[in-house]
């Protein structure tokens, strides 16, 4: 299982302390999901062999509108290895939805966001993954913690019926507020989602990255066709 993280500096640790702290909680990766104005220096190879976490390239794309959001898709899609885009509004949220170079729709129920089928559908064909933001439930309390409840078990309802794609995220900014595995699968329980369906969403973080590094590396050259070792040596 994979956490999506901001690290510093837009986040308060650096991508080395989320991994250390990963790796104590259980965790086979990161993604570091730091926005395109606030990138994170790391090295991942040393961090992979230091701590053994897997530490994936990733970026999320905050715009004040699609036409901005879709050429940052398109500058970043080749480099990095998820591309995530930063929802809440209507618009941003439909042109995610309908861009399948992009990997994850991030918190699209926030602020004036929300998924209807129609969304959810495009979603679907598309292969773009709907965010499950847990931050909200961990970190807010009264009024406001109701809202981001009600406003998760909307948006699972509608996942579930329309079996579309997902991916589940503490959204941690530092690794005091990672939280292992097993604690955000009972949290699931608690606010109506089942610890099944948590913790598949934290582990889709890591077949997205899979999936993508495939398509990136040499050998691939379009779906069902790959080079092969009688090419590469001829």
């Amino acid at each position: 299982m994979y956490e999506a993280v901001h690290a510093h500096p837009d986040g308060q640790s650096t991508v080395a302390r989320f991994a250390r702290a990963a790796a104590d909680y259980g965790f086979e990766g990161v993604v570091v999901r730091n926005p395109s104005g606030a990138r994170a220096d790391y090295d991942p190879d040393r961090i992979r062999e230091e701590y053994g976490v897997d530490v994936v390239a990733g970026v999320e794309i905050r715009a004040d509108n699609p036409q901005q959001a879709s050429g940052a898709v398109g500058n970043y899609r080749t480099d990095e290895t998820i591309v995530t885009v930063a929802g809440g509004t209507p618009a941003m949220n439909r042109f995610a939805v309908e861009n399948e170079k992009v990997d994850v729709l991030a918190r699209p129920m926030a602020d004036e966001g929300d998924v209807n089928h129609v969304l959810a559908k495009a979603a679907l064909e598309n292969g773009v993954r709907l965010e499950f933001d847990l931050s909200p439930v961990l970190r807010t309390h009264g009024g406001r913690r109701v809202r981001e409840l009600q406003s998760l078990r909307k948006l699972a309802e509608i996942v579930d019926y329309y079996d579309a794609p997902y991916v589940v995220s503490a959204t941690p900014d530092s690794h005091l507020e990672l939280r292992a595995p097993r604690e955000l699968a009972a949290l699931g329980e608690q606010i109506g989602l089942s610890s099944e369906f948590v913790e598949e969403g934290l582990a889709e973080w890591g077949r997205i990255a899979e999936r993508n590094r495939h398509i990136q590396s040499e050998s691939f050259i379009e779906p069902g066709v790959e080079r092969g070792r009688y090419e590469e040596g001829s």
